[in-house]
């Protein structure tokens, strides 16, 4: 059980790279949703994703929805996490609702493998400018009335950074997301599960806070600090949430649940509470991957390998009533 506690802190520095075939029409997916697959090309290959939008319209809302974490794919996927297909469920849910959702495979997971060639690439300013990448692709495109941005977890940083650097983010839906820097979170996490380890990582952590390398790591830590991955951090640790999201003038909605126990629902109030004007919602009884989720520590961490697990009714309630008021 404690393997499956540190999903946040390990699923940061993991990268698994794989590839899918290339699907090359607008397709319907139970009679319901239209499906096209997108991309944004970049020198070193592909970023791909798929627009989803329901059978019978022709114009509405886009919501970009960036994902969490580690190896977690444009479903919510990820293999050290298990199969939930929550962001899936997202965009099927606004889709239900009358609006447009992207959701997309990160560089090297999925479809967009090919955008990382060897772990030392990874580099956080990147994954930001992906989400540039996209807001800009789709600014003309008259099917959309307002482009809003929704991140996960990871992606909840991300997407604020991109929507306080774009003039054509329209709204902001911050997710499970902390008002911690990522590498107070870091020491943080390892702080609750391990004495030990806390107190081995705290020198690494604060040279990699500070830009410097560090090349040589005790074993029982060189899966968190490996050097190849220490680059990744770097660029990470080095993103202020608070900062980031009091930048932005744009509607912001603010989601957590209650039984998150990767980030901790105060997070959200203290990113509320330096964003003016957001909107700050704590969904009873949901978890980390959005979804309701018992008391008990082994029945949330079951949720994580159920895909047909619904979704928080409450949290897409709130999603879409936000999306719809814009």
């Amino acid at each position: 059980m404690r393997k499956s506690l540190f999903l946040l802190a390990a699923a940061a520095v993991l990268l698994t790279v794989s590839c899918g075939e290339k699907e090359e029409t607008v397709h319907l997916v139970e009679d319901r949703y239209q499906e096209e697959p997108v991309s944004v090309l970049f020198e070193e290959g592909e970023l791909k994703g798929s627009l989803m939008w329901p059978v019978e319209e022709e114009r509405g809302n886009l919501v970009i929805i960036v994902p969490g974490s580690g190896p977690t794919d444009r479903n919510g996927n990820n293999p050290q996490a298990g199969e939930n297909n929550n962001l899936l469920m997202i965009a099927e849910a606004l889709s239900d609702a009358g609006h447009y959702s992207l959701r997309y495979d990160k560089r090297g997971i999925g479809e967009s493998g090919d955008l990382i060639q060897k772990e030392s690439d990874m580099d956080f300013h990147d994954s930001v400018n992906d989400v540039l990448a996209w807001i800009a692709k789709f600014k003309e495109d008259p099917r959309f009335d307002k482009i809003i941005l929704l991140g996960h977890s990871e992606g909840a940083l991300l997407s604020a950074q991109a929507c306080s650097i774009s003039s054509d983010c329209d709204a902001l839906i911050s997710v499970s997301g902390t008002a911690m820097k990522a590498h107070v979170l870091l020491l943080a996490q390892l702080k609750a599960q391990s004495r030990e380890a806390y107190e081995m990582s705290v020198p690494i952590v604060e040279e990699l806070a500070k830009g410097n390398m560090v090349p040589e790591v005790p074993v029982s830590l060189f899966n968190l600090f490996r050097p190849s991955v220490q680059p990744y951090l770097i660029s990470w640790f080095s993103y202020d949430p608070v900062k980031i999201i009091s930048e932005i003038t744009d509607p912001v909605l603010i989601l957590h649940g209650d039984r998150d126990i990767q980030i901790s629902h105060q997070e959200a109030q203290v990113l509320h509470e330096a964003s003016e004007g957001s909107q700050l919602e704590i969904i009873e009884g949901m978890n980390h991957i959005l979804k309701d989720a018992p008391e008990g520590l082994e029945g949330n961490i079951a949720t994580y390998s159920d895909p047909d697990l619904p979704l928080s009714a409450d949290f897409m309630k709130k999603v879409i009533e936000f999306v719809s008021s814009l």
